[in-house]
């Protein structure tokens, strides 16, 4: 096998890992998360949302967030949008990116944004071309691609189309959650093989809940199919409201150790991301959810 010699991490902890929190945490706290993250040499973060506080509550502090932390040349923020109105709202506080979202399973969609797979699109829509208008690159994310709670397993077929439908759109990456963390490496692959039919698998991103234990074999059997971008949560952070039972995504610096052993290069310094992901999980007073949290000795 041969490995690429870089990954690209992109950090999803700010939004994805503690948007299911239920003590609210204050503004300056996650913007002294994304600090630390973007000091341990992450250049991609995700750092919030602008969905309505009323479904996420956590992240109303959206526009607080995205005028606090750093920024530099090459570290860039995304935001997740649910329609026009949040992107406008994102694009005001100074994201760099935004992101949209369907799911592969019509429960899901239903239950996540109380509309129907294509009622969803037809939402991206607006956002895509208002985004193209404003030369900002949009991102999507396709959940349950390998599994959903109230469907059982997905068809790789439905989340191939899906990922050409969003590229055609004007999604520059496609990101392929495993919301769920019950996808396994042959899940993984036939998910990745029918994305790949309709965008060039270099546009494609593992996103990988680790429910089950899959999520570090599942960006291993990713990147034998080419795959080189992963998203993932500082200390494993995470969880869906809408998916019972799903716990956090990959944690990073578990997603980075691998990449380390594989030789992959990340840019990411270990001992400051083992740091934060120990700080993080103190602050918020919850266990880390990384083998490295508890087994990292700090190294030279």
């Amino acid at each position: 096998m041969v490995y690429p010699t870089q990954a690209i991490i992109n950090e999803v902890g700010p939004r994805d890992g503690l948007q299911n929190e239920k003590t609210p945490i204050p503004a300056a706290l996650k913007i002294e998360l994304i600090e630390r993250l973007a000091a341990a040499g992450l250049t991609s973060i995700e750092a919030t949302s602008f969905v309505s506080p009323r479904w996420v509550p956590q992240l109303a502090d959206g526009a607080e967030v995205l005028a606090g932390v750093p920024r530099r040349p090459g570290l860039r923020y995304t935001a997740l949008v649910p329609n026009l109105k949040g992107f406008e709202a994102a694009r005001a506080a100074g994201a760099d990116e935004v992101a949209v979202f369907v799911a592969a399973s019509e429960s899901f969609s239903r239950k996540n944004t109380n509309c129907s797979i294509a009622e969803a699109l037809e939402r991206c829509a607006p956002v895509l071309a208002a985004a193209a208008e404003a030369g900002m690159p949009v991102r999507g994310y396709i959940s349950c691609i390998a599994g959903c709670p109230f469907e059982g397993e997905v068809s790789p077929a439905r989340v191939g189309r899906l990922a050409g439908e969003l590229h055609a759109m004007g999604c520059h990456q496609i990101s392929l959650g495993d919301t769920i963390g019950v996808g396994t490496p042959r899940q993984i692959r036939a998910a990745i093989k029918a994305a790949a039919v309709h965008v060039p698998v270099e546009r494609l991103i593992g996103h990988y809940h680790d429910t089950y234990g899959m999520a570090l074999a599942n960006v291993h059997a990713s990147l034998e199919m080419g795959v080189f971008r992963f998203d993932s949560s500082v200390a494993g952070l995470g969880g869906c409201p809408y998916a019972p039972g799903a716990t956090g995504n990959v944690a990073t610096e578990d997603l980075a150790y691998l990449m380390r052993g594989l030789g992959i290069e990340t840019g990411i310094n270990m001992n400051k991301l083992v740091a934060v992901a120990r700080w993080i999980s103190a602050k918020i007073d919850r266990p880390a959810q990384s083998a490295l949290a508890l087994a990292w000795r700090e190294q030279g």
